[in-house]
């Protein structure tokens, strides 16, 4: 089976630079995927994705040696194993608040007896090999998102759990969960910043890897500095948007700044 170029960076102590994908579109993702990231990720929650968009994405990124991994819209097990078995090499699970749910998130991932995934990895065969089945378990990276008050209350039987690989943080809806405004690029002081720090711990003490969404490429970097594997920086729509504000206010002198709580 291909090795999971992503988990075997981090094994070895380097970091992983991931792209985000809002915007569905097979040309999108082929254009990030020559661009240098270590991974993309398909945003199935918040981005404009469905699957049969999805799919050509998968495609389109697994042409270059970038690592194709989703992030599915809920911890619900037929989305988990469909988009597997289209060939993404990891999953990023939202909400995931106890025990019991970072359960039913891996072992949806995983065929029996460590899971309950069914078989029939139609696109995974082709992009993994033919022992896919043999290996998939231990290859396709499983990163359970912290971001809810009961999660924070529960990081170490969350991250305990056999087969999560790690965590993800998602900085706007555990600033919600915190009472602070959404958003991402905490600055220090707030009481979200100091649970980034906290769950980081958290994550190092299980021996699991540690992500985060970010903003910027110099707050990515820091958290890079603080000990996070994984980190995402911004997303296509964003650096779209950001790019072409550049050259306006080059242009016309805007002085608009550009919003930092969407993804």
């Amino acid at each position: 089976m291909r090795k999971n170029k992503v988990k075997e960076m981090m094994r070895a102590g380097k970091p992983v630079v991931n792209g985000w994908l809002s915007a569905p579109g097979a040309v999108t993702a082929e254009t990030m995927a020559q661009q240098g990231f270590d991974s993309l990720t398909i945003d199935l929650q918040h981005g404009l994705t469905d699957y049969s968009s999805a799919l050509p994405m998968l495609q389109a990124i697994s042409s270059t040696e970038v690592t194709p991994l989703t992030r599915v819209n809920w911890n619900e097990p037929g989305q988990i194993m469909k988009i597997l078995d289209a060939g993404s090499y990891g999953v990023i699970c939202p909400m995931v608040s106890n025990k019991q749910e970072a359960e039913r998130f891996v072992q949806a991932c995983m065929y029996p007896p460590n899971g309950y995934r069914s078989f029939g990895p139609i696109r995974g065969l082709i992009y993994g090999g033919p022992d896919y089945t043999k290996h998939a378990d231990t290859e396709i990276l499983k990163l359970a998102m912290i971001e809810t008050k009961e999660a924070l209350e529960k990081l170490d039987e969350i991250m305990s759990v056999k087969g999560v690989d790690g965590i993800y943080i998602g900085p706007a809806d555990l600033s919600l969960a915190l009472g602070e405004e959404p958003g991402f690029d905490k600055s220090e002081g707030t009481k979200a910043y100091s649970e980034i720090l906290r769950i980081l711990e958290h994550a190092k003490k299980n021996n699991i890897f540690a992500g985060i969404h970010n903003g910027t490429p110099e707050y990515a970097q820091r958290m890079i500095d603080k000990g996070f594997n994984f980190v995402t920086i911004s997303s296509d729509l964003r650096e779209m948007s950001l790019g072409s504000k550049r050259n306006i206010e080059k242009i016309k002198g805007s002085t608009n700044k550009a919003d930092t709580k969407s993804y």
